[in-house]
């Protein structure tokens, strides 16, 4: 009787641990797909941009150098001010210069008058001449004088006009309009002409250039896409000029030229811009970024960067919810990209569902369940009640600190009063085994 008693515990043991087993099969088998983020992909035309390093360039530039010798007696104008062209900005000692300008002035009277001798003679002996008074000779010679008194005049008329400008360079004027640098040379100065020192440099930055550089490989490929990536008539082509702080200049600009030549020593080629500035806000010397348009494609993907991962052998992937739900892997080509987008030309198409946050509980060809992207979830979910301490996940893969508003509900983790009831279950089982071991080894012991 006690022997069958021990065998009936021992069986009772055995069939609580195997509906125990079966429970919990039962409980994972219910759980529902993982849920993950998705973005609706659009297909849409891509403007596609290069941003090249560069620097702000005046686009026109004058050394103020003197052109004639001696001592600054003024300086007319005021640092880091505005002239316009023609404005006097340096006058240099003119007495010795206005002396030369009276001798020439002199020498010139004198050339005249020798000239109107000239003149008067060779009409007297011409007049002799006809009266056959005077010989051929004679006519010849005075002819021949006053011919050269009148060379001797426009030697004289030079000599005055070129006294006459090295006068007028003792004031040194704006030769274009621009803002003025600073003062190389003071009241006092001795100056030469055509000295190696400039007293100022005049630099016009309204508009202003920006020269940027680009290597030749990469002008060939561009080149080399042909009229599949050319920019259509009528496309924005305007640069976008980002400055050294990470803003972006109010004003867009304009490629205006392209150095035909390559540089032997960097392999690249030079590219000038023109922006208006007329707050002066670039300045000559400026580091800068231009982001310039060279081609579009047409029907490219615009896909957030975090859904686009790289495999092992750093190729980009992407996976993608198809219309059974069930996650699929692609693998990518992408041309750039674009603010916080990948521009992707194959791999992924219109309409497809890319993933973007709950990649940690999927893998290919599992079934999901795809949550679009700023949508609230259905009312009877957001209403049931959460059972079995299951809480909310944020989502993962939010960018630049932002979490996705979706949230994903990880398997129910279980409570304290659970927890002890199952320790307890288990303490029981183990127990009534044990019994029913020691209710055999008596068994056999009677036998």
């Amino acid at each position: 009787m006690i022997t069958h008693t021990r065998i009936l515990v021992a069986a009772s043991a055995v069939g609580a641990m195997l509906w125990a087993g079966t429970g919990l099969a039962q409980q994972e088998g219910e759980m529902p797909p993982p849920a993950v983020t998705v973005v609706t992909l659009e297909a849409e035309d891509v403007t596609l941009t290069v941003t090249l390093p560069g620097r702000v360039v005046a686009s026109a530039e004058a050394d103020l150098r003197p052109q004639v010798n001696g001592l600054i007696t003024e300086r007319l104008f005021d640092e880091g001010s505005v002239v316009k062209e023609g404005d006097p900005l340096y006058r240099i000692d003119p007495r010795s210069y206005q002396a030369a300008v009276a001798q020439a002035e002199a020498s010139l009277a004198q050339a005249k008058a020798q000239a109107e001798s000239a003149r008067r003679d060779a009409e007297r002996v011409a007049a002799l001449r006809d009266r056959r008074v005077a010989s051929e000779q004679n006519q010849d010679s005075a002819i021949a004088a006053r011919d050269a008194a009148e060379a001797a005049v426009k030697a004289a008329e030079a000599q005055l006009q070129a006294a006459q400008i090295d006068l007028d360079r003792t004031t040194i004027t704006a030769p274009i309009d621009g803002v003025i640098g600073l003062a190389q040379a003071s009241q006092g100065a001795l100056v030469t002409a055509s000295q190696a020192t400039p007293l100022a440099v005049i630099r016009r930055i309204d508009p202003v250039h920006v020269d940027v550089t680009q290597s030749a490989a990469e002008i060939i490929r561009w080149q080399r896409q042909g009229a599949q990536a050319a920019l259509p008539e009528g496309a924005d082509r305007t640069v976008t000029l980002h400055l050294a702080d990470g803003t972006e200049f109010e004003n867009t600009g304009s490629l205006t030229a392209a150095e035909p030549h390559v540089d032997e020593t960097t392999g690249v080629v030079t590219l000038r811009m023109e922006f208006a500035n007329s707050d002066n806000l670039l300045l000559p010397g400026m580091y800068v970024l231009a982001e310039i348009p060279q081609a579009q494609l047409q029907d490219v993907i615009l896909a957030p960067q975090e859904g686009v991962t790289r495999d092992r052998r750093g190729r980009p992937v992407a996976m993608v919810v198809n219309d059974e739900n069930i996650v699929e892997m692609r693998q990518l080509e992408i041309v750039q990209d674009r603010g916080n987008s990948w521009v992707v030309r194959e791999g992924l198409e219109d309409g497809d569902r890319l993933i973007v946050a709950g990649f940690q509980r999927i893998g290919e060809g599992m079934p999901v369940t795809p949550e679009e992207r700023g949508e609230e979830p259905p009312a009877d979910e957001a209403a049931a009640p959460q059972e079995e301490g299951a809480a909310p996940e944020a989502s993962e893969g939010a960018t630049d600190g932002e979490q996705s508003a979706e949230g994903e509900a990880p398997p129910a983790e279980p409570t304290g009063e659970d927890e002890e009831a199952a320790a307890a279950g288990q303490g029981e089982a183990a127990s009534t085994e044990q019994a029913a071991k020691e209710a055999a080894q008596d068994d056999d012991t009677g036998n």
